[in-house]
């Protein structure tokens, strides 16, 4: 499904911190643009292991304020990159080993331009947007990753 553009188009077409699971068919469809050449994907999953150590699972929490910061963030790239879409969708709550826990999208006219504004879109989330992950160990021990 393609995005056409119109008088009013704004590149911020999905952001969202979410408690139900992600859906890469919403976000495909969200970042599509007849005037993008190339789209970069990224998909995070839940992994099974962290620091040599079994993880269980993981429970997001985020901020009130983390779509605001989402959007701040994803309006900083778009501002310096040639974006046509920006799409970032985050869960909260608990994710099993596996789960998506956050999908970015990002299309531009070209594919080095995307690869680059997608990769960017993804390590700002990471380090600026107030979401943090309590990682639950296979032993029952647990820690929290990005917390303040």
């Amino acid at each position: 499904m393609t995005h056409l553009p119109d008088a009013s188009d704004d590149p911020m077409r999905l952001l969202a911190v979410r408690d139900s699971p992600l859906s890469l068919d919403e976000v495909y469809a969200a970042v599509g643009d007849d005037a993008a050449g190339g789209t970069a994907l990224f998909v995070g999953t839940v992994r099974d292991h962290d620091g040599g150590r079994p993880v269980a699972s993981l429970a997001y929490s985020a901020h009130p304020g983390a779509e605001a910061e989402l959007r701040r963030v994803a309006e900083k790239v778009a501002a310096d990159f040639p974006v046509r879409a920006v799409v970032a969708v985050h869960r909260t709550g608990h994710l099993a080993v596996g789960d998506v826990a956050v999908i970015a999208a990002v299309s531009c006219p070209h594919r080095a331009e995307a690869f680059a504004a997608c990769a960017r879109l993804v390590e700002d989330l990471k380090h600026e947007v107030p979401i943090w992950k309590r990682q639950i160990f296979v032993d029952g021990d647990e820690e929290w990753v990005g917390a303040c």
